[in-house]
């Protein structure tokens, strides 16, 4: 394969950046598969070097330049450089050959690619394969030494002075003496507006040279998340000079703030922020093959729905996303590429770690970094519900001691704390709370367990439980459906939905029961009103608890990234279902909710509910005015309450209380309607409530 001799006329030609599934020739195959590039390229100039680079390769790659084997590559989301200067003196002509291996993990519960969700989600289809060169391939050249690695980090930042702290692994082609030149300039400024110049001298051994240097900002303009300010950004130059020129340069652009984020409560620049979010997927299951603009279009639809917040959820995705993050001023959540269980890798994921420091690191948007999704070695299919042997081990998993979750994931926490000290590590996401390590909550009442009324009785009764949770929805059926062949209803290929678009049956089947609906479209719109009052419902119970103890929450999941019937808000094509107006609802800057009325009332019951104004801005609603009209058949009662709501706060403002007549004609319902009015704005919510004999139930 990698003989420059062979005769490749015959070879399919396959796009790189891609993914090998998207080529017809290998749609069917896991791998490995074997690329070849005859390329020309001048002999370096004296005094400079040569560098192949690849940005992205999934998963493991083993590569050869003319025939004389490079080196291998392992980790998906970083870049991979070898030295090509002997290999391109002598020669114009040359051929670049690399062996791309993406294996299928066979032992689902002890993995070993750390490839995260691509390989192994319930939202992904188990027959995708993720290989291939996703990311460019670049031939570039150097003087004698080369930035091997910048990594950018901003620990502290006031309105006085921000602080760099600027890591760079010098990789010197001989013993020399150099120049580290450091500036730093206001995007948007004049070129030759420099807001920090600084200089150092360093004598430099052959090989690696590790230097940490800081660089001090007086009066920075900082950087803040979008419902708290605006989003000024810094480009950083690192240029390494020798006596005979500069012989390299790397850039980076940054913003200057500080985040803190203690018992999952965050503050920027010392502002107490809620974080109201949802968990992200990759815009497109192909990687490559999203358009920047896709990619950046996701964040827009996140602020556009009212969140602050994305949980870049068990990848490393694309570099506009996390640009149009810092744009934007939308804070994440960084996963590393970890997703329930794995087997031997804890050398490979400590690298790992390190390496998304330096690649991300500065990046303003990032707020912390999470090192393992739900760390249980259990074997989940897409589609399928979990057997009662497997969610016996995933609760053993969640409180008793695991290599995954107290071996694994301590090393990668200590590794991520180490590489940057700037930003609080979560070792691991949705394990339940322990004095050793409970941390965020997944709680998926309404769909896996329990009904979807239970959550705030059960927050209630464990407020632990309620500090930060980050997964929580349900299941619904896209607008853009076509996959379903709903034409077909009521015999849809069930097992294929199941098997490769994510649906979940028997879920279904207790709370939105398909064969209750004469017809897909009713269907349909079923399982999208209930994934939308969930959502509202929680949404609101978690904003009432607002720092007292939750510090926010994320939704799962903003967008598909495959045809899907999934949690998701936005389908494949971002075309929004009843949930992403729910959530855009219910996360309004400011939002009036009651305490949630029973499904069913009887007549003569008693309605006793308290009213809460949230608010998220930064100013006193004064003059605040909250109506609650309660209407029921054959009549109405008002109530007005009237005060100030402080800044950043959630208050009751008052109780509707009333007997409903003992006596009441058949049908009709109990309805509750608020309004909240304030200099400047308004918002509005509303409750239903069945009439019935009996009192038990809850509401819509």
């Amino acid at each position: 394969m990698a003989d420059p001799e062979m005769d490749d006329g015959g070879w399919e030609s396959i796009d790189v950046p891609g993914h090998w599934r998207s080529h017809p020739a290998f749609a069917g195959t896991d791998g490995p598969v074997l690329y070849r590039r005859h390329f020309a390229a001048p002999t370096p100039e004296e005094g400079t070097r040569a560098f192949v680079t690849f940005d992205g390769i999934f998963y493991q790659g083993d590569v050869w330049l003319d025939g004389e084997y490079l080196g291998d590559t392992e980790g998906y989301f970083f870049p991979h450089t070898f030295e090509v200067t002997p290999a391109l003196e002598g020669r114009s002509e040359h051929l670049l050959a690399v062996e791309v291996a993406c294996h299928r993990p066979t032992d689902l519960a002890a993995k070993r690619n750390l490839t995260g969700i691509f390989q192994h989600w319930d939202c992904i289809d188990p027959d995708w394969n993720p290989g291939g060169i996703w990311a460019p391939v670049r031939l570039h050249e150097t003087g004698p030494v080369r930035i091997r690695s910048l990594t950018v980090l901003c620990g502290d930042a006031s309105a006085e002075v921000a602080v760099l702290e600027l890591q760079a692994d010098l990789d010197a082609g001989t013993a020399t003496a150099a120049t580290l030149r450091t500036s730093l300039r206001r995007r948007g400024a004049p070129d030759a507006a420099v807001a920090v110049e600084a200089v150092q001298e360093h004598a430099l051994a052959l090989g690696t040279n590790l230097v940490r240097w800081r660089v001090t900002v007086e009066r920075p303009d900082l950087w803040w998340p979008h419902s708290l300010g605006e989003q000024p950004l810094y480009d950083v130059e690192v240029e390494i000079g020798t006596a005979a020129g500069v012989s390299d340069r790397r850039s980076v652009t940054t913003g200057l703030r500080q985040v803190r984020v203690r018992n999952f409560v965050a503050t920027v620049n010392g502002e107490r922020l809620y974080l109201k979010g949802a968990n992200c997927g990759p815009t497109r299951r192909a990687l490559a093959e999203a358009t920047p603009a896709e990619v950046a279009g996701d964040v827009t639809l996140a602020r556009e729905a009212n969140l602050d917040l994305l949980r870049v959820h068990a990848h490393v995705t694309r570099p506009e996303f996390y640009d149009a993050a810092d744009r934007q001023g939308v804070l994440l959540w960084q996963d590393l590429p970890l997703q329930w269980g794995y087997g031997q890798v804890r050398r490979q994921a400590v690298a790992q770690a390190r390496r998304a420091v330096a690649t991300l690191g500065h990046h303003p948007s990032i707020a912390l970094w999470c090192g393992h999704n739900e760390p249980v070695a259990v074997t989940v299919t897409p589609g399928g519900s979990l057997r009662a042997r497997t969610k016996a081990r995933f609760a053993a998993g969640q409180v008793l001691p695991t290599w995954n979750k107290t071996a694994l994931d301590r090393s990668i926490r200590r590794a991520l704390e180490r590489a940057d000290g700037s930003r609080e590590v979560v070792a691991h996401s949705g394990v339940l709370p322990h004095p050793a390590w409970g941390t965020d909550s997944h709680l998926y009442f309404g769909w896996y367990h329990g009904d979807e009324r239970d959550l705030p009785a059960t927050l209630a009764r464990f407020p632990v439980l309620a500090r930060f949770v980050s997964e929580f929805g349900a299941q619904a059926v896209p607008d853009t459906a076509g996959f379903m062949a709903p034409e077909k209803w009521p015999a849809l290929d069930w097992e294929a939905l199941e098997a490769h678009h994510c649906l979940q049956r028997q879920v279904f089947e207790r709370r939105v029961p398909p064969g209750a609906h004469a017809t897909f479209e009713a269907w349909q719109a079923a399982t999208q009103e209930y994934q939308a009052t969930l959502l509202r419902r929680h949404i609101e119970t978690l904003r009432r608890l607002k720092y007292r103890p939750t510090g926010g929450f994320c939704v799962f999941l903003l967008a598909d990234a495959q045809p899907a019937v999934s949690w998701s808000i936005l389908d494949h094509d971002r075309v929004p279902k009843a949930g992403y107006h729910a959530v855009a609802g219910a996360c309004a800057p400011v939002i009036v909710t009651a305490d949630r009325p029973p499904e069913t009332y009887a007549p003569g019951g008693v309605v006793s509910l308290d009213v809460h104004a949230v608010s998220d801005l930064r100013r006193p609603l004064e003059g605040a005015e909250a109506l609650a009209v309660l209407r029921w058949p054959g009549g109405a009662r008002r109530w007005r309450f009237a005060g100030e709501v402080p800044a950043d706060s959630c208050v009751r403002v008052g109780r509707v209380v009333h007997v409903l007549p003992a006596s009441l004609p058949p049908g009709g319902g109990v309805t509750l309607d608020l309004e909240l009015r304030w200099d400047g704005g308004v918002a509005t919510n509303s409750y239903s409530s069945s009439l019935a004999p009996a009192r038990e139930g809850g509401a819509r």
